[in-house]
């Protein structure tokens, strides 16, 4: 996104530096009017009550005179990408998602629970966070103001933790952000809100008017996330807990806000739902320090063997030494293996490149030992066996360090 920046602003100053001083001037000014106009018009249609509403919007005024939370969330989503675009520390994408709150497995389960939170307050660019915050800003306004900014803003988040859990069990090594889970609560609080309201007509009713005017920006929203992420878990359980919640929240909208027992009876449920989500998921293993050890030794250990070769085809060096190093270097490998094997709760995405490194380790300590047997006893056959087995090893290990640099960090 910075280049792009850097990008946009050369041309522009490129631009400019066409211009003569009085088109400079004439630039500003048009640019300066065009702006007040367009904040004139966003300001007009976002305060404007829809022909026929106006019993609903007094109503809604009276309810909630102002809204709280959902500005509040636009402004923090905005301004920690901004943060974060300047100030990303040299990082770029997964890394920078991480760096400043991003979820994955075996971070989250292992001690840093509070990603499920902060992970709603980040995002992976400019149309992403763009997208949130179409998606939020009126609807959330016109949720906010029905139920109250308490309950509000506990079903945004519980809608936000739960998605994140789920999606967490079904895609542990793969890093997510973004408040979709959330934004999809609170479409699903205020389904129930709504349908609550039609039940039991009241000037709190939803009017027709105000969802058709709601809906341009929900569509922008749906059609973001379907065409970028697809349909994933946090649409499914962001709505079904904003509906849920709802359904039991919103009951007799008509007369009051949720009540606080009900509120507090709410939390407490969501609060043992996301132990119970949670509970299994605990401790998941990271085996990407573990890979980064199998090729780190078999780079050093390699280097080394090959460096001790040059010495005994020298004369500089016996084959009985050349032996206890070979001996030595299956040692190492026996230990990592070992080592590989006792880690538990593999997420199953990583269980594949798992059982490749361990195969790899094993192969790998069979060719040490038999080139060490091979020197030892000066048979050749060995040594020619030694090669092959380590040929096998070799190959899996140039699929371990593939999915290292890849899938294994996603």
């Amino acid at each position: 996104m910075l280049p792009m920046l850097l990008f946009i602003a050369v041309v522009l100053g490129l631009f400019l530096r066409k211009l003569t001083p009085d088109e400079r001037i004439q630039l500003v000014h048009k640019t300066l009017a065009l702006t007040r106009t367009a904040i004139a018009l966003a300001r007009r249609f976002a305060t404007s009550t829809p022909v026929g509403c106006e019993d609903f919007d007094a109503a809604l005024r009276v309810r909630t005179r102002r809204t709280v939370v959902a500005p509040v969330l636009l402004i923090a989503w905005v301004t920690l990408y901004v943060v974060m675009l300047f100030r990303g520390s040299g990082l770029d994408g997964e890394q920078l998602l991480l760096h400043w709150g991003g979820s994955v497995g075996p971070r989250t389960t292992n001690g840093e629970w509070w990603r499920l939170l902060t992970a709603m307050f980040v995002h992976w660019g400019l149309l992403h966070l763009i997208a949130d915050v179409v998606g939020l800003a009126q609807v959330g306004r016109l949720t906010e103001r029905l139920v109250g900014p308490t309950t509000f803003a506990f079903v945004f988040v519980a809608a936000g933790l739960i998605s994140g859990l789920r999606e967490l069990s079904v895609h542990p090594v793969a890093v997510s952000a973004g408040a979709s889970g959330g934004v999809f609560g609170v479409y699903g609080l205020l389904i129930a809100t709504g349908a609550w309201g039609w039940v039991w007509r009241s000037p709190l009713t939803i009017p027709v008017a105000v969802l058709k005017r709601c809906c341009p920006a929900a569509v922008v929203f749906l059609i973001y996330h379907l065409a970028a992420e697809g349909f994933t878990e946090s649409m499914t359980w962001g709505t079904i807990v904003g509906l849920a919640c709802g359904a039991i929240l919103a009951f007799g909208i008509d007369e009051h806000k949720p009540p606080v027992r009900w509120l507090c009876t709410s939390m407490a449920a969501t609060l043992a739902i996301i132990v119970v989500f949670a509970a299994p998921l605990r401790g998941m293993a990271d085996v990407t320090r573990e890979m980064g050890a199998v090729i780190e030794l078999e780079r050093r250990t390699a280097a080394a063997y090959d460096a001790e070769v040059v010495h005994f085809r020298r004369g500089h060096q016996s084959a009985e030494a050349l032996a206890d190093i070979a001996a030595g270097i299956e040692s190492d490998v026996r230990a990592t293996r070992a080592s590989l094997s006792a880690i538990m709760n593999v997420p199953a995405q990583q269980q594949t490149i798992v059982n490749d490194a361990l195969e790899y380790l094993r192969l790998r300590e069979e060719s040490w030992h038999l080139r060490a047997e091979g020197l030892r006893k000066g048979r050749l056959q060995t040594l020619q066996r030694a090669d092959r087995v380590e040929s096998d090893a070799k190959r899996l290990f140039e699929g371990v360090e593939k999915l290292k640099s890849g899938k294994v960090e996603e």
